[in-house]
């Protein structure tokens, strides 16, 4: 409801007080289920026209079972592999069930986050940390740098969605420090997207890509990380020479004139934040919720039913130390759960394409067909490639794990035909569904967030390629690199 209320407002100056102007062309983009039951029709479509086919399969070095190159051959198809409308719809559910554990994660995710922000913590945190910038008169680029660490880290840690409620609170902090209304996106809606862009923890994400691609859960972290914080960096560095021009000529705003009302910090309130003795346990308690997740991948070789599990465990604790009794838990746990619901059924939706291209036993060959050109190339062009072809699939599927599961099981296949190591793979389908987040109108919750900061999309638009095109080039270059080095 928060997002299409938001939504409504973004476009109230066109679809709202004039019902009869003409749609803009980010409005009528279809819905993403839309597009996915499209390509679901369209893929049993092609189970009568495609030839079926196959390679041959052997365990690689590493463990994995792999293609083997070169050993592509067609099969006789039956009258079994061509898809029926009935294949269509029976696709979905059999593809809800062999995608459970993906969903699973969304909706027990965003349970624990809808109580963790029920509990207050994290408001009342942010705001005594305002309280303290403001305190110490600290520099204002040096408490822009902390707002954006501090959401960068959320983003990466939590997500994109769940933390749509913190948005006008980060937005008050940076508008306090005396920047205008573009900055305040940038330095809380942008380090959200860019932190969950390139987290090495992305569950939605990075964990499932590593499932469909056989490869321990969270591994490669280190040096995901080191791209994450680089990322991270030139978003602050960008953002602050922004709002430097901006601060020696105020007219080069690009949201001049736009009223701040309604987010205008309260100093005089400041003193209303406060973390009790349960808020300090459970911001503790928040950050060992990271800590083991970390532990437990890298030592136990955790997988998203043991994450998933974590999330059911630290939403009870929240909830104890929160002061919940049994049913404001659940009622809280469930209202979570529910808003995340559309974002799960996506996941399941599309993982029913890949149920009908195994039916029409399609699918080696249309990455035979794809794999063709790309040999002529080497692998580092190639995953620079990928992540390209992944930025456009996003336009389509802009959530992360419905993409996942729509491209992924294509990709990784075509990975080793290509000698693209997988983990490499995963990162280009990061890199092009992550950044690609902060301009693809098809993506609700950032047009939400605008919504919230009263910034028009067509001005973000304006302010976000130039950072998108560096951040692009940052992510190609860190393709190269680990292509170079053999990362796997």
């Amino acid at each position: 409801m928060a997002k299409k209320q938001a939504t409504t407002e973004l476009h109230a100056d066109s679809s709202v007080l004039n019902p009869e102007s003409p749609k803009k062309w980010y409005q009528r983009v279809p819905n993403a289920m839309i597009i996915i039951f499209g390509i679901l029709v369209l893929m049993a479509f092609m189970t009568w026209l495609v030839p079926s086919g196959q390679f041959d399969r052997q365990i690689m070095p590493n463990g994995r079972e792999g293609v083997v190159a070169g050993s592509y051959h067609v099969i006789e198809k039956t009258d079994a592999m061509r898809a029926s409308l009935f294949d269509v719809f029976r696709a979905i559910p059999t593809g809800m069930v062999a995608a459970g554990s993906v969903m699973m994660i969304v909706f027990l995710a965003g349970g624990m986050f809808k109580v963790l922000e029920k509990t207050g913590a994290i408001e009342n945190g942010i705001g005594i940390a305002v309280r303290k910038i403001e305190e110490k008169k600290i520099s204002k680029y040096v408490g822009l740098a902390l707002v954006m660490a501090l959401f960068g880290f959320f983003g990466a840690a939590v997500g994109f969605e769940n933390l749509i409620g913190f948005v006008p609170v980060g937005l008050m902090v940076v508008l306090g420090l005396g920047f205008d209304l573009m900055v305040a996106a940038s330095g809380v809606i942008g380090a959200l997207a860019v932190g969950f862009a390139t987290s090495p923890i992305n569950a939605y994400t990075v964990g499932v890509a590593h499932e469909i691609a056989g490869l321990p859960t969270f591994s490669g972290m280190g040096l995901r990380t080191v791209y994450c914080l680089a990322s991270l960096t030139i978003l602050f560095l960008y953002t602050a020479g922004y709002a430097k021009k901006v601060q020696k000529n105020p007219n080069k705003s690009l949201v001049k004139g736009i009223s701040t009302q309604g987010l205008q910090l309260d100093k005089d309130n400041l003193h209303k934040y406060k973390l009790d003795k349960r808020g300090v346990v459970i911001l503790i308690l928040f950050v060992s919720f990271i800590g083991v997740i970390i532990y437990g991948v890298l030592v136990h070789k955790w997988y998203l039913t043991e994450i998933a599990a974590l999330f059911v465990l630290y939403a009870i604790i929240f909830a104890i130390v929160g002061g919940f009794n049994g049913n404001s838990f659940i009622e809280t746990f469930m209202e979570g759960a529910s808003s995340v619901t559309a974002g799960a059924l996506i996941v399941g939706f599309a993982r029913a394409i890949q149920v009908i291209m195994d039916q029409g036993r399609i699918s080696d060959t249309i990455i035979n067909t794809l794999s063709a050109p790309l040999v002529n190339f080497s692998p580092a062009i190639s995953a620079v490639a990928m992540s390209v072809v992944q930025g456009v699939f996003n336009f389509f599927i802009p959530s992360g794990s419905g993409q996942a599961m729509v491209t992924m099981p294509i990709i990784v296949p075509l990975s080793d035909l290509i000698n693209v190591n997988r983990q490499i793979a995963v990162s280009a389908f990061q890199i092009g569904d992550g950044l690609t987040n902060m301009i693809v109108p098809t993506a609700g919750t950032m047009l939400a967030m605008l919504a919230m900061a009263k910034v028009p999309y067509e001005k973000w638009l304006r302010f976000v390629f130039g950072l998108l095109a560096m951040l692009y080039v940052l992510g190609w270059g860190f393709l190269v690199f680990a292509t170079a080095i053999n990362w796997q």
